[in-house]
């Protein structure tokens, strides 16, 4: 099995890198992407840990980019070229969520939930800190009954503790990956929220052109039949096509229990560290 959308205490994921790789190897995954949000600082340690359980870790990040209609991911696999020009732009995301973050802690207050920006931070773990740790903060305090609860009734799109996040656009996304030696997939395309397969296939074909490399078809909760339609999709327009669970441990998702996805190694050739060393994908 392999699993190419996942993340750690780096962002927004219940367990370290090394605990996510050794979960992942008793599963039975044999190639792991790391994709934490707007960071690769969790890399090192999954490669290291993955040496010591027999897991290919994969270096990769997740960057969300500017859509009106839903919400539009993007995902790095196989970057090659962790430095200085990478991380630059990511610390301009970063800097964005802080702010994000503060503005959310204000409108909190304003319903009379004060907290210290330094108690949010504590549950990021030293990692990137949003939404799901806000979550989190809100149910520790007895005020949401359980993570989607404090999202439903606060933190959602037009809850009354969200505030909006400024994106980049998907031209930005994608060269910021290129850049550091990757390939640009579009994640969990549902979440894209477009009303028509017609509608997704002219998407995909506009973002093509601005170098997307693939689609994140087979991902936790689509049916295997609209997984199929998403990876066919993908095939005509000659992107590739790859499968992540969106594991973040018991803060993730609903329905999204496990790392592992009953996906074949092949999924992951691509973006094996041999591979793109080689070139062996075509831009």
């Amino acid at each position: 099995m392999v699993d190419l959308q996942t993340h750690s205490t780096a962002s927004d994921g219940l367990l370290t890198p090394t605990e996510l790789v050794e979960y992942a190897a008793s599963v039975g995954v044999t190639a792991l992407a790391l994709t934490d949000h707007d960071t690769v600082a969790g890399i090192p340690e999954a490669r290291e840990a993955g040496s010591r359980y027999d897991v290919t870790v994969i270096a990769g990040i997740e960057l969300e980019a500017d859509f009106d209609i839903g919400a539009l991911h993007i995902l790095g696999l196989g970057l090659t070229r962790l430095d200085a020009r990478l991380e630059s732009g990511l610390t301009v995301l970063r800097e964005e969520r802080t702010r994000r973050n503060l503005a959310m802690l204000a409108r909190l207050a304003e319903l009379g939930v004060e907290a210290g920006y330094d108690e949010l931070v504590s549950y990021g773990h030293g990692g990137v800190v949003g939404r799901p740790h806000l979550a989190q903060l809100l149910v520790d305090r007895g005020v949401a009954e359980h993570y989607q609860d404090a999202f439903d009734r606060f933190l959602a799109d037009g809850g009354p503790a969200h505030e909006p996040r400024f994106a980049p656009s998907i031209a930005h996304c994608i060269n910021l990956i290129h850049d550091a030696g990757g390939l640009a997939v579009v994640a969990h395309p549902r979440t894209l929220r477009l009303s028509s397969w017609r509608k997704l296939t002219d998407a995909f074909s506009r973002w093509k052109a601005l170098g997307l490399d693939g689609v994140e078809a087979y991902f936790a909760g689509a049916s295997r039949d609209v997984a199929h339609h998403y990876a066919q999709i993908a095939r005509r327009l000659g992107l590739l096509v790859t499968a992540g669970s969106d594991y973040h441990g018991r803060w993730g998702r609903p329905g999204i229990t496990g790392v592992g996805m009953e996906i074949d190694d092949a999924f992951a050739a691509p973006f094996l560290p041999e591979a793109v060393q080689r070139q062996e994908i075509p831009r």
